[in-house]
């Protein structure tokens, strides 16, 4: 390993090397537990209805915690996070407040405003902002004005309620320093935003994960008074801790059990149950809680009067030293220096030549990925089979939700999409997680992707687990693109790449890459099925069930991405083959299928139009009816982009290098021209004697890329929309069985119900899929060269080089998070706040997805899991 260059660098080297454990403490406490399936033992399978956020205050949880601003141990056995309370509120707000899925008018939807602003790889320093209203909290209106609302209107969210207005509210800001792996320093500032004193009750609480209750064998652990400001923590796993509190704040106590008595009107297991400090403080009920100061939860209550604009600040100190706070001491001092820390390495990961706004964004990108790591359990056997100690599930479950995964068994520190909206990982997500991950921490990135190919995640078929709710549904095969760039990564950013990781990896993809081959391939033909492959309501209808016309959908993007799967292993296979001849023999089958695929995805047969439609010059999903007929689905969008993910090239030298490859490879152009005359340029050398892989020739490229940069259909101003817009006049209709089926272009929230109506891929700008058709292009051009180019925008008169489209590209999605001349970011729509409010404007959030049209954010508000690219795209772009 290189000499650290920081010593954040030398913090993360010694986590790797696990001669200190700086990982162990970390932002991996959820946003969000309640409305998850693991928390769901109802007989009808309804997440959201089962454990409610009313019920959370009350009711303990089963797998995971959450909490405002929180940290925990890497096992989740001592967790921390902020509670408050203005005075005015129904109840202390202990946690995030949100729609359910039947709630939202667009599905789930946090109603909070919070910003995740600063972090490190081993988390030695983390900051984050929550905006806190001085009025009641609009609970009841933001849920009856969404539910009030259509398909057809926006979102009612919190700023709209009018709780903000002239800056009534306190920005409660939340930062933890490390001092060792074992101290952690935390600093908490209310300021007061508003023109008038406001009243504030701060609780920084600590408290276990109940463990206990179930019917194991796990022992109770315990918190105490060890005297004023000291709480002492006695936990089985850890030992002891304390939790040290500036000045002389009124200690609470209590139990994180279940209120029986409220929740199901049973007598409580224990006098002192999880909302006390509820109770406590909003109802004045000063018996509830524990008057021996003792229990599993505790709370250090501090309450403020704070004047117009001026701010209050808590110090507390979580540690394995008894010695005591020293906050007159280094307290500050360790702050200090670990905000020089974290500026130094991100010097080392941000370009300095980017713009002061650019680097900020960038800064805050990176914040999210890291404040979005998560300590996610679930064990499915347990889950579907109950815990000893309570009532067995009903027998429904045993056929439901999950049950043929009972092999799988999580609980680690995952990257989630977010921790509100997606508290439980995606596999297609996190692999594009890792791409900007890996810039940060390459070790974090390749233990996520080695992690989902373990055993206990990896069906004993080969299946990769997709997401809570459906285990089984089909993703993208993206595992080994992201593998296969990670290594990269981290090889240019070393000088040396990881090769047990990378071949840890392989072996596990092979079997991956044969559960598709034998479970997607229904008709033997080299064309895949796949489901909806993550792409929700881009289709006619819900592509993952039977069809309304019988038969079967021979899909462009399933069948595109088995080819991008097919290069992605054979180029890994070849990386390997430098010090293992015997890779080069996958090599050359991988190259097999690769043709397969890529002849069946331009001719289907003597009587088929194909997946390639020529007239159009645009690939197409194809309907194979059980009369043998081909009905194509003329749709365009981004189902007929994905074709272009599958290229690969080769230089000359690795040819020569690989004798065996090579023999093998020419052996198929000479013998099988069937197979071979749509990758001709195999046999016409490129830019630098390259071969170029790829399912489109020159001429289908020109024709697929003059759709694609028209702005009249695909080129955003924002980045490549996932439909083109010339079905906003020209919807595709199908009409089978006396229904008719539609797509039209909808550049925001979906108006259609498939899949819950929570995401849309009829026309705004996705991420991913951008960032892969960017790294298409480079390779294209990487072929090509200089001498191929194309019009962009199509119209324009104006030629470009592929390297240069997808330079263009890349800096439309950029634009999405950068300020313009106004002081406006597109991402913020037109919030007057966020273009010139000084406490706003410099915050930046990572939606899911981007209106098609005017570059608003849409979809989960802090999504910074794959929108977390907008880091790597700024970090090779230098916009």
């Amino acid at each position: 390993m290189p000499h650290a260059e920081t010593p954040e660098h030398a913090r993360i080297e010694a986590s790797r090397l696990r001669s200190e454990h700086w990982n162990r403490w970390g932002p991996y406490l959820a946003e969000r537990a309640w409305g998850t399936v693991r928390e769901d033992y109802s007989p009808w399978g309804a997440a959201w209805e089962y454990f409610s956020h009313d019920q959370a205050r009350s009711r303990v949880y089963r797998w995971n915690e959450d909490g405002i601003g929180g940290i925990s141990d890497r096992h989740q056995k001592i967790c921390f996070a902020i509670a408050l309370w203005n005075g005015r509120d129904p109840f202390l707000k202990e946690r995030l407040f949100g729609l359910s899925g039947q709630q939202g008018n667009h599905g789930e939807d946090v109603k909070e405003c919070y910003f995740h602003l600063d972090n490190t790889p081993t988390h030695s320093y983390m900051k984050c902002l929550y905006k806190y209203p001085q009025a009641e909290f609009p609970y009841a209106r933001l849920v009856e004005e969404n539910a009030r609302r259509d398909r057809t209107q926006p979102e009612f969210e919190l700023p709209d309620t009018g709780v903000f207005a002239d800056g009534r509210y306190f920005d409660v800001c939340v930062e933890y320093a490390k001092a060792a792996p074992e101290d952690i320093l935390i600093r908490i500032t209310a300021a007061n935003r508003g023109p008038d004193a406001a009243l504030l009750h701060l609780l920084p609480t600590v408290w276990f994960r109940n463990t206990w209750s179930w019917g194991g064998s796990e022992p109770r652990p315990g918190l105490r008074i060890r005297d004023a400001g000291a709480i002492e923590l006695d936990e089985p796993y850890y030992g002891q801790r304390w939790l040290f509190a500036e000045g002389e704040p009124e200690l609470l106590f209590t139990e994180n059990e279940s209120n029986f008595r409220l929740l199901w009107g049973t007598p409580n297991l224990h006098p002192y149950v999880k909302d006390a400090f509820h109770d406590y403080l909003v109802q004045g009920r000063r018996d509830a809680v524990n008057p021996e100061g003792k229990g599993t939860k505790a709370a250090a209550h501090y309450s403020f009067t704070i004047e117009a604009g001026a701010a209050a600040t808590v110090r507390l100190r979580l540690t394995g030293h008894a010695g005591g706070a020293d906050f007159d001491g280094s307290f500050d001092g360790v702050f200090a220096q670990r905000i020089r820390d974290a500026d130094d390495f991100y010097a080392t990961v941000i370009p300095g030549d980017l713009t002061c706004d650019g680097r900020a964004v960038m800064r805050q990108a990176f914040a999210g990925l890291l404040w979005s790591k998560q300590f996610y359990h679930y064990v499915v056997r347990r889950w579907l089979n109950g815990d000893p100690a309570f009532p067995s599930p009903p027998a429904t479950r045993q056929e439901g939700r999950n049950h043929e995964w009972t092999h799988l068994f999580n609980a680690d520190v995952i990257s989630m999409p977010d921790k509100w909206e997606y508290p439980w990982y995606a596999a297609w997500d996190l692999a594009f997680h890792c791409l900007p991950l890996a810039l940060v921490d390459s070790e974090f990135a390749k233990q996520q992707l080695v992690l989902l190919l373990r055993e206990w995640y990896m069906h004993p078929n080969g299946q990769l687990p997709a997401y809570e709710w459906a285990l089984g549904d089909v993703n993208p095969p993206v595992h080994a693109w992201a593998a296969w760039r990670v290594y990269k990564i981290e090889q240019k950013r070393r000088g040396k790449g990881d090769r047990v990781f990378l071949e840890r990896v392989f072996h596990k993809l092979l079997l991956n890459f044969t559960w598709w081959v034998n479970r997607k391939d229904t008709q033997g033909n080299n064309v895949f099925e796949g489901g909806f492959l993550g792409l929700d309501n881009i289709g006619l209808f819900d592509r993952s069930q039977p069809l309304p016309t019988g038969g079967t959908l021979e899909q462009a993007d399933a069948t595109g991405w088995m080819a991008m799967y097919s290069l992605n292993l054979m180029a890994v296979a070849l990386e390997l083959a430098r010090e293992d001849s015997a890779y080069e023999d996958v090599a050359s089958k991988f190259w097999e299928h690769f043709l397969y695929i890529a002849t069946a995805m331009n001719n289907l047969g003597p009587e088929s139009l194909g997946i390639w439609d020529e007239e159009d010059g645009f690939f197409y999903d194809v309907i194979h009816l059980s009369d043998g007929r081909h009905l194509p689905v003329r749709v365009r969008s981004m189902v007929g982009l994905i074709p272009l993910f599958a290229v690969e090239t080769i230089e000359q030298r690795a040819l020569d290098r690989f004798s065996g490859f090579r023999r093998r490879m020419n052996w198929f152009i000479e013998n099988r021209p069937d197979l071979t005359h749509n990758v001709a340029s195999m046999t016409v050398p490129g830019k630098g004697e390259r071969k170029l892989l790829s399912i489109v020739d020159a001429n289908q490229l020109r024709l697929v890329l003059k759709r694609m940069l028209d702005e009249n259909e695909f080129l955003s101003p924002y980045g490549i929309r996932s439909l083109s817009r010339v079905h906003r006049e020209h919807p595709f209709a199908l009409s089978w069985d006396h229904a008719e089926y539609r797509v039209q272009y909808e550049p925001a929230e979906a108006v259609t119900p498939l899949f819950g109506g929570n995401s849309n891929w009829r026309g705004p700008v996705w991420f991913p899929l951008n960032y892969l058709l960017i790294e298409s292009l480079q390779r294209l051009h990487h072929y090509y060269g200089d001498a191929f180019q194309v019009e962009c925008p199509t119209g324009s008169g104006q030629q470009m080089t592929l390297w240069e489209v997808a330079a263009e590209i890349s800096r439309r999605l950029s634009r999405l998070f950068l300020c313009c001349g106004e002081g406006r970011r597109p991402v913020h729509g037109g919030s007057e706040s966020f273009r010139s409010d000084p406490y706003w404007r410099d915050l930046v959030l990572f939606y899911e997805y981007f209106n098609g049209d005017t570059g608003e954010g849409l979809g989960a508000s802090h999504q910074t899991g794959w929108t977390g690219l907008v880091a790597k795209l700024l970090q090779q772009s230098g916009v």
